[in-house]
């Protein structure tokens, strides 16, 4: 459970009262703390992962996006939740997504996931289709460059999910002067200044911020 900012027990019993993952997606969180370490805390937690397949179902894309896969948990959770669209995965790490590639085939969602790997600055500035839904998960000091790649191609009324836009509440603690708090306080301001977009932010686990292009 990454909310936080929860008590233990709050956190406890929204799991207990959410829809739990399939053997198969606890199974992947398994072989991820083993084979990855510390780097596992990466992982979205099983509250995001329903809230994502829920939100993808909801939003029906045609062309759904994320940036950072790791080991394919959220990937498996919103490809599950397409119907007839398509996730195109952006990555840096061949070991890592290797996993996620295992995964995708057991959970038969193979067919509508394509990965590529590289710089996503690079990959994504390459990549021309319109977005309906995109995910962002990636190394923090990059969200703003992202986050603009993204929202370009977002279509009227596409939706963007930021990932740990709370810091386990760092953000809102003057004193906290991490680096990578201070790198996503800053993009907290840079989305809400945006004339863009609309938002809201949610305390789902480390914090989603849920961003539609307006026009």
């Amino acid at each position: 459970m990454k909310a936080n900012l929860l008590d233990p027990a709050v956190g406890r019993y929204i799991l207990d009262h959410s829809t739990p993952p399939d053997p198969l997606l606890d199974e992947l969180a398994r072989e991820t703390a083993e084979a990855t370490g510390d780097a596992a805390r990466m992982q979205i937690s099983a509250d995001q992962g329903r809230f994502l397949t829920m939100l993808t179902q909801l939003a029906a894309p045609a062309v759904a996006v994320e940036v950072g896969t790791f080991t394919g948990y959220s990937s498996v959770c919103i490809a599950r939740g397409l119907s007839g669209g398509r996730l195109h995965c952006f990555d840096v790490s061949e070991e890592w997504t290797s996993i996620a590639r295992r995964y995708w085939e057991r959970a038969g969602v193979a067919d509508r996931v394509s990965l590529t790997l590289g710089p996503a600055l690079e990959t994504l500035a390459a990549f021309d289709e319109p977005i309906d839904l995109a995910f962002l998960d990636a190394d923090k000091g990059n969200y703003p460059g992202y986050y603009e790649l993204l929202v370009e191609r977002l279509r009227p009324g596409g939706l963007l999910l930021a990932d740990n836009t709370l810091r386990s509440g760092h953000v809102a603690d003057p004193a906290r002067s991490e680096t990578t708090t201070v790198q996503i306080r800053e993009f907290n301001d840079l989305v809400i200044e945006d004339p863009r977009v609309s938002v809201v932010m949610l305390p789902v686990a480390d914090g989603i911020t849920m961003i539609r292009k307006n026009h």
